[in-house]
């Protein structure tokens, strides 16, 4: 059973804690999501100040090092008094995925390879995701798999200006491998179901030309969540006013 009658699920790729942990503290502060799943943290948490490691009313999990990529979760306190279970799962590497699991309810942190360097490797990545979420729908158990996929869903998030066909994040092997990860497990994309006729809704702008400030971007950040869970969904907006990563918080928001 999902210990929460209402539920907040906040993602963001800070793109480097140290340069935002400002940012950070303040959007915590003011939003109070229930699980906070942060990306692209590249810092270990003796680089950050402790109000930030340890940040009041939640248990935080850092699985991070110094200039890797890495993940970071936090759960509130309102959820049982003791310590939740986090851990990673067995095809973590660069310390890309936190998972967290309150009563009934499992959240995992996940920074998907970007695939420039290495794209089989972003696939096989892709295709262990595939097997991880097909596991809790097996079981009957709710998951919640959110942030930075690094995949465009469909043409309509990117940008018309930004549509590449042969660029990655936009390959049709990725695409199909990102459709079977979400409705062969059972999972609905809640941005987009909120939100379905929005062409301008992206996560993502090139930080160059003014792209955040005219739209021109990709949507690669998700908050994909189990049909149960979904069904309680009430928004889930891209806060694109917020802060100066190269990429937007999603926060979703479950009655």
């Amino acid at each position: 059973m999902i210990p929460f009658t209402s539920l907040k699920i906040a993602t963001w790729n800070v793109n480097g804690i140290r340069a935002r942990q400002a940012q950070v503290q303040e959007w915590i502060e003011r939003e109070r999501p229930d699980v906070v799943c942060l990306q692209e943290i590249k810092a270990a948490s003796d680089q950050v100040p402790a109000a930030l490691c340890e940040m009041e009313g939640y248990w935080c999990y850092w699985h991070a090092a110094r200039d890797i990529p890495a993940s970071r979760c936090m759960s509130t306190r309102r959820s049982p008094p003791e310590r939740p279970a986090f851990s990673h799962p067995s095809f973590d590497y660069e310390n890309r995925i936190v998972v967290v699991t309150v009563g009934g309810l499992t959240v995992a942190s996940v920074y998907v390879p970007n695939g420039g360097k290495d794209f089989p490797a972003k696939m096989r990545f892709l295709h262990a995701m595939d097997q991880y979420a097909r596991e809790f729908q097996q079981r009957g158990e709710t998951l919640v798999l959110c942030g930075d996929l690094n995949v465009a869903r469909t043409d309509r998030d990117v940008h018309p200006k930004e549509r590449k066909p042969r660029a990655i994040g936009q390959l049709p092997e990725e695409r199909a491998l990102l459709e079977q990860i979400i409705n062969g497990n059972g999972l609905v994309d809640i941005g987009r179901a909120l939100d379905p006729d929005n062409e301008g809704l992206f996560t993502w702008w090139a930080p160059w030309r003014n792209m955040r400030e005219r739209n021109i971007g990709w949507r690669l950040d998700y908050v994909l969540a189990t049909t149960s869970l979904a069904g309680r969904a009430v928004s889930c907006p891209v806060q694109k006013e917020v802060g100066t990563s190269d990429h937007a918080p999603v926060l979703a928001r479950f009655a």
